[in-house]
């Protein structure tokens, strides 16, 4: 007798019963009576007053009659359903067993109605099709040839209600670590939950309630979103979505860093020059734009061109050494932050020059030796080998040593490039320069500066690789 029955709500209540009441009360279950046939039995009247109908007060046992079910017991209540189980009677009675017969009694009503019309060999039984919000009492009894023994009643009603799920939230994977945005970028967190019934959702700031001029929130019956429009550096923190049902709750934080470029450095000097060396100094910015930096990037210009180019990118410390600077040019520096945003929106420039000069040399002449000052033509600094972007002019240098003045020739894989408009040639102080704007990678090749003076020529010869752009 240890098998699972389902049944429905019996429809019969205490309207239907009316006329039945009118005659009177019906009798109690007595052990070892008998109705008007096998495993039937008369339902008493359970009192309007008392919640709990009063036990009935068994009759003298009787070895026929079995005795009362044990451990009576509600496994499971939903909305509209509950399952109830219980143990066979200690004693089943001398007569042929026939079953149970299990009876509900509606809080308020005035009978108990029974579930199964005959007594049934299960001790586990599913009742269906409650009414939401309704309170029964329970009780069951075993039923043999001789009649139905006493019943064993559950203490408390049971409240059929709706199945409580407690709440979970799932944070998405990228909200798992800090969310950067820029400033004015949108927050947009949608955070999903789960509950049942539908939980109370809410947002918190640094453990303060979420400003509401700012910060916007949507709870549906699945998830809750948080939306800034125009998110500020005073948006970040820690945000705390609580979902809360009843007595149960769960918590999730999404830590958010609201960020933007960084100031300049404080200011820049120039501490020394030696040789073909400068040695720089500055100090860090006041305002690293809310997020930690990346480094400086360090740039040089000598005072002839004007061009700026990069020498140190994400350069860490605040003090560095440029060298390999040309002899007889004069250079400025500047220094841009950098974090996450990218580069600061201005730089700090040095305010003195760094004038590159040459070695003083003392002549001590024994005396006046004419001397050939004619020269072939020799390349002191040869061309090198180097890569750019596409878009980006670029700039190709050497030095030549000559006497009289060489005359200077560019050519592109052996084919001179004079008077191509894409090319601007220079020659000063023996210093050339091959300027290429704008260059695309039908540009790479191979680069030959050519001196030529009465005396012979010399040349050099440098690769330019211009690379593609990356396709996203």
């Amino acid at each position: 007798m240890t098998g699972e029955v389902t049944a429905e709500a019996p429809a019969d209540g205490p309207e239907e019963k009316a006329s039945e009441l009118a005659k009177g009360p019906p009798e109690p279950l007595e052990e070892g009576a008998a109705s008007g046939s096998p495993g039937e039995e008369q339902a008493p009247v359970a009192s309007p007053q008392a919640p709990v109908p009063p036990a009935t007060k068994p009759a003298p046992p009787s070895e026929d009659v079995p005795s009362a079910p044990l451990l009576l017991t509600v496994e499971d209540v939903s909305d509209s359903s509950m399952t109830v189980s219980w143990e066979p009677p200690e004693r089943p009675g001398r007569l042929g067993f026939q079953g149970y017969v299990l009876e509900l009694l509606r809080e308020g009503a005035l009978e108990w109605v029974p579930v199964n019309a005959r007594p049934m060999m299960v001790t586990q039984q599913t009742v269906r099709n409650l009414a939401l919000g309704d309170k029964f009492f329970l009780r069951v009894a075993a039923v043999s040839l001789a009649g139905a023994g006493p019943p064993a009643v559950l203490d408390q009603p049971v409240h059929i209600r709706e199945t409580i799920e407690p709440p979970k939230i799932r944070v998405p994977r990228h909200l798992r670590q800090t969310y950067i945005r820029q400033v004015g970028e949108t927050v947009n967190l949608q955070i999903p939950f789960q509950g049942n019934p539908k939980p109370q959702a809410s947002w918190t700031h640094n453990g303060h309630a979420v400003d509401s001029q700012r910060v916007s929130v949507r709870t549906g019956q699945q998830d809750s979103i948080l939306f800034i429009r125009s998110a500020q550096r005073s948006d970040s923190g820690c945000y705390e979505l609580t979902v809360k049902l009843e007595d149960q709750e769960a918590k999730a934080t999404v830590h958010i860093l609201v960020i933007e470029r960084p100031e300049p450095p404080s200011s820049v000097r120039l501490l020394d020059v030696w040789g073909c060396n400068a040695a720089l100094q500055w100090t860090p910015p006041q305002d690293t734009g809310n997020a930690e930096l990346l480094g400086y990037t360090v740039q040089k210009a000598d005072r002839k061109t004007g061009q700026w180019f990069t020498v140190l990118e994400r350069y860490h410390p605040t003090t560095c050494t440029i060298s390999d600077l040309i002899v007889g040019n004069s250079y400025s520096f500047r220094v841009f932050s950098e974090n996450l945003c990218g580069l600061s929106a201005s730089a700090a420039v040095t305010k003195e020059l760094a004038h590159i000069q040459k070695a003083e040399i003392i002549d001590k002449p024994k005396g006046f030796v004419e001397r050939d000052f004619l020269e072939a033509p020799s390349f002191t600094q040869p061309l090198a080998d180097h890569a750019t972007t596409p878009g980006y002019s670029t700039q190709l240098f050497c030095s030549v040593r000559a006497s009289p003045k060489p005359k200077i020739t560019w050519m592109k894989n052996k084919v001179a490039i004079e008077g191509n408009p894409k090319y601007r040639a220079l020659s000063e102080q023996g210093v050339c320069t091959l300027e290429i704007r704008k260059p695309s990678p039908f540009d790479s090749g191979v680069y030959t500066c050519k001196a030529t003076n009465a005396l012979g020529e010399a040349s050099v010869d440098c690769r330019l690789e211009v690379k593609a752009s990356a396709t996203h």
